[in-house]
């Protein structure tokens, strides 16, 4: 059986100008899809007016609360001792959000509770899915 976790979190978007806006986004965790975390920002932030989903590794997210981390589209890093960075980059532009790193720890340790660490292997899944899609073949 699937789970998923969800938390609201509060963070600061900071803008080219350097102006934090508050914003809250969802933090949400699949064991269907045990490798990533995602975070769900409102319409009211997104170019577009839609919802927008960042999907990143949940390994990325636990070395971003330590010391900088990513490549490619998204980075993380600690700033100053109770803040961590998420560096957003997409074909559209650039989103630099602030979270209390202490709210990143807890939705990263209750994720642990649903897929502890180095348990994620998808074999088993995969085989299971095999078997149904063959039907015994």
């Amino acid at each position: 059986m699937y789970r998923t976790l969800e938390h609201s979190a509060r963070a600061r978007l900071i803008t080219p100008g350097y102006q934090e806006l508050p914003l809250t986004v969802t933090l949400r965790y699949d064991s269907a899809d045990p490798l990533a975390v995602h975070i769900d920002f409102p319409v009211d932030v997104s170019v577009d007016g839609e919802a927008v989903t960042w999907t990143f590794s949940r390994c990325l997210l636990g070395e971003g609360l330590e010391h900088p981390a990513g490549i490619g589209e998204v980075h993380l890093w600690p700033c100053g001792p109770t803040r961590t960075v998420v560096e957003l980059h997409s074909p559209y532009g650039l989103a630099v959000v602030r979270f209390r790193t202490a709210q990143l720890q807890r939705f990263l340790h209750r994720s642990y509770a649903v897929v502890a660490p180095g348990t994620e292997d998808l074999a088993a899944e995969v085989e299971r899915g095999l078997a149904l899609l063959l039907g015994g073949v």
